[in-house]
């Protein structure tokens, strides 16, 4: 079944080479995936559709993780911050395979 992630950053251009790199690690390793970036005003909607399976926050905006936790109560939707190393260094495997994570936890 194919993952939906979302990043979300401030302006939604930072987090959009650490996409690419997520896709090619997905391709990589045979996972379905359909990874996206936007900024933060844009989630509400994409919340509202119910297809999200985590959110992912970039290190610029985890002071919002309140407000996105409190905007998905009840969705079982996990919402965290990117690892600042990984986030610094555009390693896509290792947040794709954080992203992974946590969708088999919830």
């Amino acid at each position: 079944m194919k993952k939906n992630i979302l990043l979300v950053c401030a302006a939604g251009m930072s987090t959009s080479l650490l996409v690419t790199k997520m896709r090619k690690a997905a391709e990589n390793q045979g996972v379905e995936a359909n990874i996206f970036a936007l900024s933060a005003s844009e989630v509400d909607s994409e919340i509202d559709k119910g297809e999200l399976d985590v959110i992912l926050l970039g290190p610029q905006v985890r002071f919002m993780k309140n407000q996105f936790e409190q905007k998905v109560a009840g969705k079982n939707l996990p919402v965290e911050v990117i690892d600042m190393k990984d986030y610094g260094t555009m390693n896509g495997e290792k947040v794709l395979g954080y992203a992974l994570d946590l969708i088999e936890g919830k």
